[in-house]
């Protein structure tokens, strides 16, 4: 068995806050705020914490008659035994991007090396019944990805969380699969080698639950905030009007992360959801890894060229793109006025080129011909 951490107490602690009844996340965080720390909590008194606004006496007393210590020590003895990372909300490796927004967990659960502030962060999400389309898209986008070293969160369901943390495996991504349980099962169970891949490699399975809370209907909503709150961007790859997908990029909408959505067809039951977070401006129509590289704003030089890939010869697109960076420097909107492609279009000509190493981009959006 790994050697007891060094101050369990205040892991003790940090454990009962966040199982106490009726105080949650952004009260626990109230409470840390004004007692100035989590041991000082449970040794302050009854009369003061009910004076801590939000706080009042049922909340004061559900603190201080805290009895479920048991439960808090058998799962110190699970984090040991099985060398579980607990992340409490004021650790430093506590994921950075999640932090700020009220509803974090107070506490999460790690099992794995994947570290969870990488610069490059990406969620994927989508329906249970992914269809060859939606699989598709991730296939030929993560390897795109892999130039980039990025990580790939989802929520390890059936079919497009599945595939994306595939797609990582396949291409030797990091990725984090965020459950809506404690740490002793899996489900869907066909997914345990799965998670096994993920946490053995150089990913890892994420909760804020305890070890022994079942996969619970109630709890998968609550995983979305993760999966939303980890991310630079959201990409919705296949959904129906409603379902979690939709929960989540309106939770990511929420927190002010980018959202994407693949587009699709309109009689396809799949792409409904995607089409309307598009038509509602609520997500970006992504094609393929130039999208993410314009509004990300991702060097786009990253990119490591296939074999057999790069080519001097210019199409008559990439030509008009050369003749105007001929004149000088210019800034991608003037570019999309003067060529009249789409925007999804003219982010992978840039791409293309800048992969040809023929024209360069600077900051602000501005590009130049390279030499």
């Amino acid at each position: 068995m790994p050697e007891r951490r060094s101050n369990p107490y205040e892991l003790r602690n940090a454990l009962a806050l966040s199982i106490i009844p009726n105080i949650g996340d952004a009260m626990a965080k109230n409470l840390i705020g004004y007692c100035g720390g989590v041991d000082a909590i449970f040794k302050e008194k009854s009369t003061a914490l009910a004076k801590i606004p939000g706080i009042g006496q049922i909340r004061a007393k559900a603190v201080k008659n805290f009895k479920d210590w048991d439960r808090v020590e058998r799962e110190i003895d699970f984090i040991d035994r099985y060398d579980i990372k607990p992340l409490f909300y004021l650790d430093p490796a506590y994921p950075n991007r999640l932090k700020p927004h009220l509803d974090s967990p107070i506490i999460l659960f790690k099992r794995g090396p994947a570290d969870l502030n990488t610069s490059k962060m990406i969620s994927i999400v989508g329906t249970r019944n992914a269809t060859a389309y939606g699989k598709d898209f991730i296939q030929s986008l993560t390897p795109d990805l892999k130039s980039f070293k990025v990580t790939i969160t989802s929520g390890l369901a059936h079919g497009i969380d599945s595939c994306a943390h595939k797609a990582a495996l396949e291409n030797e991504l990091p990725t984090i699969a965020v459950l809506g349980h404690g740490l002793n099962t899996i489900y869907p169970a066909v997914n345990k080698k799965l998670a096994e891949r993920i946490a053995l490699g150089n990913g890892a399975l994420l909760t804020e639950y305890f070890h022994d809370t079942p996969g619970n209907a109630e709890n998968f909503p609550s995983r979305n905030r993760i999966v939303a709150g980890l991310c630079d961007a959201l990409i919705v790859v296949e959904s129906g009007f409603k379902g979690g997908s939709m929960i989540t990029a309106d939770i990511a909408h929420s927190y002010d992360k980018m959202v994407f959505a693949v587009p699709g067809g309109i009689r396809q039951n799949f792409s409904k959801g995607c089409n309307l977070l598009i038509k509602l401006n609520k997500a970006h129509l992504i094609e393929n890894v130039g999208d993410l590289i314009y509004h990300l704003n991702w060097d786009a030089t990253q990119i490591e060229p296939k074999e057999g890939e790069i080519s001097i010869e210019l199409t008559k697109d990439e030509q008009k793109i050369i003749e105007l960076l001929a004149e000088g420097e210019i800034g991608v909107d003037t570019l999309y006025h003067a060529c009249k492609f789409p925007m999804s279009q003219l982010s992978l000509i840039l791409l293309d080129l800048e992969f040809k190493h023929l024209i360069q981009r600077l900051p602000g959006k501005q590009y130049r011909l390279k030499g």
